[in-house]
């Protein structure tokens, strides 16, 4: 079964724009899960310009779902996992300007920052996934990092969906293999949706979670926020791994 993890960090950047808690960041987490969702995703950036730190305490109170952090392994990130102790970190190489994740780790030019990461979160009972582009060498490396899992970098597989289904997927599945070959589990995120999330979930074997924010809080905006839920998890039904 591939769970679906909602990323509330749109939630987040609606309420920030007027000020005080209009979305309420907490009740919208709780409501996901109360429409399906298995997991609660945010990724604090050091700024907080969507999420803030203090979100993810208040979060941490009451998700019942699987709590994934996401974000760029600096001091500041670290102390507050640690602090934390969610379900799962996922640890992404994105610089504090980034508007978004915009690439994955070079797990052989940072493999030995990564080992020690991954170990100390480890260490204090948090699952670890990387954040990895779907190339061979990359998720090999990543193998020996240590890491529980890796997450796809979906962007590229989203931006060729249209064009070449066939072509677009075919990196990804191979790398998907190769992981459950290494032992390793496997996440996917980024521009996933409505129109390439079925094909996704039906030709990458083993996965195990997709994290996905943008695209869900869009479609809420028409269908509404339980229908819209229900509509992703319907991507992922009926496809025996």
């Amino acid at each position: 079964m591939t769970k679906l993890s909602v990323n509330i960090n749109k939630i987040a950047t609606i309420r920030n724009a007027r000020g005080g808690n209009n979305p309420d960041l907490v009740k919208v987490a709780l409501d996901c899960e109360r429409f399906g969702a298995q997991g609660i995703t945010v990724h604090p950036r050091p700024d907080e310009r969507h999420i803030r730190y203090q979100d993810v305490f208040d979060l941490k109170k009451v998700v019942t779902t699987e709590f994934n952090i996401e974000g760029n392994p600096t001091p500041d990130f670290l102390e507050l996992v640690k602090k934390v102790k969610p379900e799962q970190v996922t640890l992404v190489p994105d610089a504090p300007d980034a508007i978004t994740s915009n690439a994955g780790w070079d797990t052989v030019k940072h493999q030995a920052f990564l080992k020690l990461t991954i170990k100390e979160l480890q260490d204090l009972g948090m699952r670890v996934s990387i954040f990895v582009d779907p190339v061979a060498e990359m998720v090999e490396a990543a193998k020996e990092t240590g890491t529980d899992r890796i997450e796809l970098y979906t962007e590229a597989y989203a931006s060729n969906y249209l064009k070449n289904r066939e072509a677009a997927i075919g990196p990804y599945k191979t790398v998907a293999l190769l992981a459950q070959k290494l032992g390793l589990g496997l996440n996917a995120g980024h521009d996933l949706d409505l129109d390439n999330l079925k094909y996704l979930h039906q030709h990458l074997p083993g996965l195990l979670e997709v994290s996905i924010g943008h695209a869900l809080i869009c479609d809420a905006l028409y269908y509404g926020l339980e229908n819209t839920i229900q509509l992703y998890l319907r991507q992922l039904e009926n496809f025996d791994q």
